[in-house]
């Protein structure tokens, strides 16, 4: 039986964070791809170098913008590449969202048309910034049905949020239950509600104000990695988009919450919103529609606003 292959296209922070995981918990055999000459297959060698050490045994390969044919009949193709958000050295200031937009769709643009004509049959996720609009970018680039393009969102900000609880209250991780709707961004919809520790509903563990400080931590969390060390994070965005491909290489049926094009769910219709999906050999297999109060339906309301009014900067 051939092994499952991943190609991981970005060898930045991310990009190569995410081809180290993938390796060492030997998911599938790994594609590394980067504009920049040398990047990806100095990064591949080095991780596969590692190999003999730490005893994962996958084939890594690192390519150049040249090299897209190493990517061929890949089942996953994760896509990070882009210009992230960064403060300019001179002014302090970050780039307009539409300039990131615009700059990103087009390298978004460009990368999907590269690997699905490759990989017809793969499933893309994307992490590129901004998430949500890249992944309509990918949708239509890409020409494939909307189940086989999936953005990483939901996953680094649950992830996020379940990490600012267990510090607060100094439990294990592992006991921490709970899930992020809604846009990749400040407007995203934590939901207390639907949050436990080891089944004990957290407001039980945890005065209001406390809660609602984790949540505002949890929607700027993106920004306070960047506010310490000038650009964005890698490693829980990794682990997040390495939690999706594991699910679906592996067909785990994991509900995770990514972003998906909705069809009518949650009152939404043609727009990448982060929700709760089951992650299969598929793509994204089903949505999962919770029943939300009126409170938190505004909440996703404001969220799905923002969503759009950057997705209108794309021109489609």
């Amino acid at each position: 039986m051939a092994r499952s292959k991943v190609s991981v296209i970005g060898a930045g922070n991310v990009g190569a964070t995410c081809a180290h995981w993938l390796a060492s918990r030997e998911i599938a055999d790994v594609v590394l791809i980067d504009v920049i000459e040398g990047a990806a297959k100095g990064k591949a060698l080095d991780l596969f170098e590692a190999a003999p050490v730490m005893k994962f045994d996958v084939n890594i390969k690192g390519g150049g913008p040249n090299d897209y044919d190493l990517t061929a009949d890949s089942d996953v193709v994760v896509i990070t590449a882009g210009v992230p958000r960064k403060k300019d050295p001179v002014t302090g200031q970050f780039p307009s969202r539409d300039d990131l937009v615009k700059t990103n769709q087009k390298i978004v643009g460009e990368v999907t048309r590269e690997v699905a004509k490759r990989s017809p049959n793969s499933i893309l996720i994307i992490v590129s910034n901004p998430l949500d609009a890249m992944c309509h970018v990918a949708l239509n680039e890409s020409g494939f049905p909307s189940h086989r393009v999936i953005g990483q969102a939901g996953a680094l900000d649950t992830a996020r949020y379940k990490a600012f609880l267990a510090m607060e209250l100094g439990v294990s991780v592992r006991d921490i239950h709970g899930i992020v709707l809604g846009g990749h961004g400040d407007e995203m919809v934590p939901l207390p509600r639907h949050t436990s520790v080891a089944g004990i509903p957290v407001r039980e563990l945890i005065a209001e104000d406390r809660l609602q400080s984790i949540i505002e931590r949890t929607r700027k969390g993106g920004g306070e990695i960047v506010g310490l060390i000038g650009v964005s994070a890698w490693y829980a965005p990794s682990a997040g988009t390495v939690e999706m491909v594991e699910a679906i290489i592996r067909d785990q049926k994991r509900i995770i919450p990514s972003a998906v094009l909705l069809k009518g769910e949650y009152g939404y219709d043609g727009l990448y919103i982060g929700v709760p999906a089951m992650l299969g050999k598929g793509g994204v297999e089903k949505v999962i529609e919770m029943q939300l109060n009126d409170e938190e339906k505004a909440m996703l309301g404001v969220s799905a606003k923002a969503v759009q009014s950057v997705v209108g900067v794309l021109g489609y």
